[in-house]
This record gives structure tokens, C-alpha cells and sequence, in this order.
């Protein structure tokens, strides 16, 4: 972001309403043409930026083709997205608050998936909603002054903090949010049905630990997935021969210091983060990832010498990561190596937005723990049970009942179109995106 938004192109930015949007690819390709905000002229000029993914998005293009008349320039479900908000918004025949609710009441009923979305649209201000299901996160801010009120729509609370707003509210699943030009705001659930059903993987890897999601403190939330996993390992090992624990930076730090506190079993930092290197799982290619883990950890080597180390991660998805480092645990001199994961085995892909890779190459997908343990080199393998996992979340609010928690069992909460895995698969593998890049 500091390379694009430096303080000569920020200074040169006017107006009182803006959408910003972080590079990381909805379904569709990796171009460049597919960075956000999209933009159409037709109705009024909207720019629009989405975080999540829509899984009906091949129908939605023929139907905006076809019956709204509307051409789609990319592969990006980002851009028909925006194209059925303008489309359903040309519909209402004026430019109100209402008239905004009333289209993006259209958007519900039309895309399937998991979307939080921040718009604007000329002539009228800020346009944000939140799908039927909650499963992407949206929270809303403000921020007073003495001229005024002034409001900010993020994926996470930690862009509120930073800027100095005050934490509202999440948006609710369903809701739409208009702010004017003038300032004044409008909001309504206009889902005809709603169920809020976030994405547990937001808590245990993708969200900052100091973000709140859905009034549940992601830190706080970690925390409790560490105790409940620590309690796991006490009821199958109580005579463990623990001698150390070891988190894989960043986000399996909070889980591991609970496990630690629950065994009674110092806790050590043995790995030495290089910044300048990305989260591994979304890499391109399995050879850049193998590459990657080795240029983004080096062991502290006293911290594993003659020991019996309890290495932590936050969750294992190709396994690639977790492979190599066990490795390196071992070269570093530990007696044993014993792997925990903070979450269940991901058998499944995330198909609302997180670009987990095709089943095929999910570590988990169709194997035992034994098989995955042997797989990766650990001498154990133990893994949070998901029923742990949910009540993890859900004791830092209890009115969230149920989770999107579909890479873990299967289970997706907006159903799935007959052949839509085969296409997640041409999409997602290594093979089909090395085939786009020749």
C-alpha cells in the first residue's frame, strides 16, 4: 500500500468520500486489470471495491449480459457484482437513500456468496452492505468534530483505530448502509432472509488480533482456541514429555502462550519472522511456497537443542509450511518434534473469499491424521476439534450461534450449484494458474 499511496499522490487527492481496496484476488484471475475499485459510468459513475466471492457468479454474467444488458470486461466476480448493483439501481428510476436500499435488496436477492462491499455512487455518497449471511466481516465508524460527523466502512476495526474513528458497530448480514454527501446516514436490513454465519477462519488466521469481528475480540477469541487445545493434549497425554513451546509467527502466538499456561510448559519465541516475506498458502506455485518458508523463518538453533519441542501453528493447509519447518525444528537439534494445530484439519476449499487452494492439494483432504502426521515428519500431530473451535469464538459473543465453518466440515451455508468444484478446481490449482501465467 506504501508504495502505491505515497504523500505526493495523497496530497493530490480531492473530495470528502473515497473507497480504498487491498490487492487479493476474489475468483477470476491474478491481472492487474482486476484491481480494485471497478468502476461503471451508467447509472450516475459507481466505483465499487468487494472483499469475499460469489459462487453463482457464471449465471450472474449471462444474466447481465443477456437480460440487463450490461458488459462484463474481466473474470472478476467483483466486477458483475457491481454491474447487478448498477443494474438494479438504473431500476429505481432516482438517486435516494431508499432508492440505494431498494438495489441493493436486488443484489441480495440475485448473488450468492459471502461479500462485504463499499461503493460510491456520484451524486449521492457511500454505498456499503454486508451479504445475507455475515460470512465476510464489515464494521462501521465515526468520528466527531466540530464540523461534523464523519463516517468510515471497513473490513476490519483496526482501520478505524488507526484513523482515529470510533468503533459503531459491525454491519449487520443483510444491511445496507448509505452515508450522503451531506453526511447523514441511512441503514436497513433489506434481505428478505438473514442468518449470521461468519467465517470462523477470520478468527483463527485471517483477521489482525487486534480487530473486534461481530462484538468477539480476535485475540480473546485465539486466546481461548490455545486453553481449549492445551486441555485436549492434557486428556490424550497427561504424561507428555513437553520440554518447550514453540509458535510459528504471527498469528498462532495467542494459542501458544495458552497452551503453554494450560501444561505448565515454558513458552519460547524459536523462530526469527523475515517481514518482507507473504503468507505462503496464497503463493503462487508449490516451488516459490517450498522457497518462501525457508527465506521467511530461521530457527533461534538454542531454543530446540536436546529438546522435545511443541511446535504450534494457527491451522496446516497445503501443509507446505508446516513440512519444512518441522525440518527445520529437527536440523535446529530437537529431540522430538510435536506439531499442534489451533484449528481442525482443512479438508475442504474455502469457496466465500479466502483463496485456499483445490481440495486435491489441501494436506488434510481425504486423509487421516495418522497419514497427515506422517506426511509432514512431525513425531504427533494433534489438531483442534472444531466444536472447541466454535465455542472458542462464540464465548466472546453468544449470540453467534452458527459459523460459516465449511472448510473444516463441508458444510456450506449458501449451498452449491452442481459443478461448481470442478470449476473452483480450474480456477484454484497450481496447474491452472501456471497454465494462465505461460
Amino acid at each position: 500500500v506504501r508504495d502505491v499511496f505515497d504523500e505526493r499522490r495523497m496530497e493530490v487527492l480531492k473530495g470528502r468520500i473515497g473507497i480504498a481496496h487491498v490487492r487479493y484476488p476474489t475468483a477470476g484471475s491474478e491481472g492487474t486489470d482486476e484491481a480494485q475499485p471497478f468502476y461503471v459510468n451508467s447509472p450516475y459513475g459507481i466505483a465499487l471495491a468487494h472483499n469475499g466471492n460469489l459462487i453463482n457468479t457464471e449465471a450472474l454474467r449471462q444474466q447481465v449480459f443477456e437480460a440487463d444488458r450490461r458488459n462484463i470486461n474481466t473474470d472478476s466476480d467483483s466486477e458483475v457484482l457491481l454491474n447487478v448493483f448498477a443494474y438494479e439501481l438504473d431500476a429505481q428510476r432516482m438517486l435516494t437513500p431508499e432508492a440505494a436500499i431498494r438495489a441493493v435488496a436486488g443484489v441480495h436477492r440475485r448473488c450468492k456468496g459471502g461479500y462485504a462491499v463499499v461503493s460510491v455512487v456520484l451524486g449521492l455518497g457511500l454505498v456499503a452492505f454486508r451479504d445475507p449471511h455475515g460470512i465476510r466481516p464489515l464494521v462501521l465508524g465515526k468520528r466527531s468534530h466540530a464540523e461534523g460527523d464523519e463516517y468510515i466502512v471497513a473490513s476490519e476495526s483496526v482501520a478505524l483505530d488507526v484513523l482515529g474513528f470510533e468503533r459503531v458497530r459491525d454491519v449487520a448480514p443483510g444491511e445496507a448502509v448509505v452515508i450522503t454527501e451531506r453526511g447523514e446516514l441511512f441503514a436497513e436490513v433489506c434481505a428478505t432472509t438473514t442468518q449470521q454465519t461468519p467465517c470462523i477462519f477470520e478468527y483463527v488466521y485471517f483477521a489482525r488480533p487486534d480487530s473486534m469481528i461481530d462484538n468477539v475480540s480476535v485475540h480473546k477469541a485465539r486466546m481461548r482456541m490455545g486453553q481449549k487445545l492445551g486441555e485436549k493434549i492434557l486428556r490424550l497425554r497427561p504424561d507428555h514429555d513437553i520440554d518447550t513451546i514453540i509458535p510459528i509467527p504471527d498469528t498462532s502466538r495467542d494459542a501458544a502462550l495458552e497452551i503453554s499456561n494450560v501444561l505448565g510448559v515454558k513458552y519460547r519465541e524459536g523462530f526469527v519472522k523475515n517481514r518482507y516475506v507473504g503468507r505462503t498458502f496464497i503463493m503462487p506455485g508449490q516451488g516459490e511456497r517450498v522457497k518462501s518458508v525457508r527465506r521467511k523463518l530461521n530457527p533461534i538453533h538454542l531454543e530446540f537443542r536436546n529438546r522435545v519441542v511443541l511446535l504450534v501453528d494457527d491451522s496446516i493447509v497445503r501443509g507446505t509450511t508446516s513440512q519444512q519447518i518441522v525440518q527445520m525444528a529437527r536440523d535446529a537439534g530437537a529431540r522430538k518434534v510435536y506439531l499442534a494445530s489451533a484449528a481442525p484439519p482443512v479438508r475442504h476449499p474455502n469457496i466465500y473469499g479466502i483463496d485456499m487452494p483445490a481440495a486435491e492439494e489441501l494436506v488434510a483432504h481425504e486423509r487421516s491424521v495418522e497419514d497427515i502426521e506422517k506426511h509432514l515428519g512431525c513425531d504427533w500431530l494433534v489438531y483442534q476439534d472444531l466444536e472447541d473451535l466454535e465455542a472458542a469464538v462464540r464465548e466472546g459473543n453468544p449470540e453467534l450461534k452458527a459459523f460459516d465453518s465449511s472448510c473444516f466440515d463441508g458444510h456450506y451455508v449458501t449451498g452449491i450449484e452442481p459443478g461448481y468444484f470442478e470449476r473452483i478446481q480450474q480456477l484454484r490449482s497450481d496447474e491452472a494458474k501456471n497454465k494462465r501465467r505461460a
